[in-house]
């Protein structure tokens, strides 16, 4: 009896815990912002894989559980892009002042999440997820060929970043 092939398949994951809720606003020069408001996110991921000699690929609670908790790390809070050139952040006690143009907002500590984007956008948040989840441990112990991600910030509006080893 001969062995077939491998197979490559993609895994799609798609749970309702995989959404976060959070405020922002979208930078669009040194003098123009739109208001603070926000957004229930959701967030789709895929993941190209070899089906192994078991029939599974990976399992995928583990991917699940990764996704949920950045997800559940951003809800209910205010993002902050840390690498906007239009933006100054600092802390005053309690506090992450924002100052951007003329304006200062100030905002408690517990309810800012500061990330390494240069705008709070679903293309900016697709990428910070994927470099975010391929960089632990736990990800690069997953048999992945290739890793898409998805953020929507509505049923108009998403972006899908792209990872491969």
């Amino acid at each position: 009896m001969s062995q077939s092939p491998a197979k490559q398949v993609w895994i799609e994951i798609h749970k309702e815990a995989h959404h976060f809720s959070c405020a922002h606003f979208t930078i669009f020069s040194a003098t123009e912002r739109e208001n603070l408001h926000g957004h229930n996110y959701s967030v789709q991921a895929r993941a190209q894989c070899t089906i192994a000699d078991t029939g599974l690929c990976f399992d995928y609670n583990e991917l699940k559980k990764m996704i949920e908790d950045v997800c559940d790390s951003l809800d209910e809070t205010t993002l902050v892009p840390a690498l906007s050139p239009y933006v100054s952040i600092r802390h005053e006690e309690d506090y992450v002042c924002v100052d951007f143009a003329d304006e200062t907002m100030k905002f408690l500590l517990r309810d800012v999440k500061v990330l390494d984007v240069r705008n709070v956008t679903v293309e900016e948040l697709a990428n910070w997820f994927i470099a975010n989840l391929t960089s632990t441990q736990e990800f690069q112990t997953l048999s992945i060929i290739r890793f898409e991600l998805s953020v929507s910030s509505g049923p108009s509006e998403s972006a899908t970043a792209t990872w491969t080893p």
